[in-house]
């Protein structure tokens, strides 16, 4: 049997042997432990520094979005303000083909008259020389008669009166015929510089044009994802009805200004297009089309539905060049996508005069107009009003 001592002595050594072996697994536990969170917190280090480029390169995208469509923005512009020259140019060359028309119109009268005056004068001037072989004094003191020789300084004083007012009015003829050369040749003059006006135009035009086509390209390929796109579509929506609701608060109805309530079915269409978007129909996600898109030719007219006042004439993101028009009682009228405008904040438009020219500024895809109605800031259906 054991004694006591040797008992004690035996357990105090398995004691032992279990708090070292305990030791030496709760050591290695704790290692694993260490080198798992390490290796987590790793992963977690590279997951946040992949979000953070991720940020940065949102950030910088929405950047270079925003200073494309900066860009953009010049390039409309300036496309509009060259076809605003151009028209402009146009009317110009137009009032001066006419009045060209006119004065070679007088030209020509002045010539035939100038024809038949001198036609006149050289049947006088062949009379006169075939009278002048009797001598005046002589014919005179050979009348028998007084009465005679009455009659013949009569006839003289006849021949020379007819002769000298034909002489008058030739010279005039040939002063007004110098007149209508000098300003004749001032009108061609006109037209020349301002056919190479019109030229000069043209050619910074087309390079307007293709500057916009690359500035779009670049745009486009930003918008990779529809989520994208929709954010900018809610961005532009949110700014066209902030501007609208600012221009309806400074709007002051100005007289014989009536809105357009009683004109439902009877006013004309801006432009005469395709509708290729309706109002209502689906624009982007859940965002609805608040107007019409009417499907025209660059260059096309467009008109005011109704008279009113010009209360906005500018570059508006996501719609381009935008005419808004106050009609009065809480109505307005917009018109987007424009290649130019033809009229200024403040004026005064009758009903089917023309405003803008149809265009596809602000990023549009094809060319066409973009129509609203909105009465106290509401969407309304254009149809409704449009015949």
């Amino acid at each position: 049997m054991l004694s006591f001592s040797q008992f004690f002595t035996g357990f105090t050594c398995i004691g032992l042997m279990i708090f070292f072996c305990s030791f030496n697994v709760s050591a290695q536990t704790d290692s694993t432990t260490n080198k798992n969170s390490a290796k987590t917190n790793k992963q977690l280090n590279e997951i946040q520094r992949a979000i953070n480029t991720q940020k940065q390169n949102l950030s910088n995208a929405n950047v270079k979005i925003g200073d494309l469509e900066q860009q953009l923005k010049k390039d409309d512009v300036a496309i509009g303000s060259i076809i605003k020259g151009i028209v402009e140019t146009d009317k110009n060359l137009k009032s001066v083909r006419q009045k060209l028309a006119q004065l070679t119109q007088e030209k020509q009268q002045f010539e035939l008259a100038k024809r038949q005056q001198e036609q006149v004068l050289a049947k006088q001037l062949r009379a006169a020389y075939s009278a002048g072989h009797h001598d005046y004094l002589k014919l005179m003191l050979n009348q028998k008669k007084s009465s005679n020789v009455q009659r013949t300084i009569t006839h003289y004083q006849y021949l020379n009166a007819a002769r000298i007012k034909e002489i008058e009015e030739f010279k005039g003829t040939i002063t007004k015929l110098n007149d209508v050369e000098v300003r004749y040749q001032s009108q061609a003059e006109q037209l020349a510089q301002l056919t190479e006006s019109q030229n000069q135009q043209k050619q910074i035009l087309e390079l307007s044009k293709t500057k916009q086509k690359q500035t779009l390209v670049a745009l486009n390929k930003k918008l990779l994802t529809a989520k994208q796109k929709l954010i900018k579509l809610e961005q532009e929506e949110k700014t066209l009805v902030a501007l609208l609701k600012r221009m309806a608060a400074a709007a002051q109805a100005a007289k014989n200004l009536v809105g357009l309530s009683k004109l439902k079915r009877k006013l004309s269409w801006p432009v005469k297009g395709r509708i290729s978007h309706s109002f209502g129909s689906s624009k982007q996600g859940y965002l609805k089309w608040k107007g019409v898109f009417l499907s025209a030719p660059i260059g096309r007219q467009v008109k005011t539905i109704h008279n009113g006042t010009i209360l906005f004439s500018d570059w508006l993101n996501g719609y381009g060049l935008v005419s808004v028009v106050d009609h009065g009682d809480g109505y307005m009228s917009l018109y987007g996508h424009n290649q130019a405008l033809l009229k200024s904040v403040g004026d005064r438009v009758e009903a089917g005069e023309p405003i803008a020219l149809v265009g596809q500024s602000g990023g549009q895809a094809e060319s066409g107009l973009y129509f609203e109605i909105r009465h106290i800031g509401k969407a309304v259906n254009p149809k409704l009003w449009c015949r």
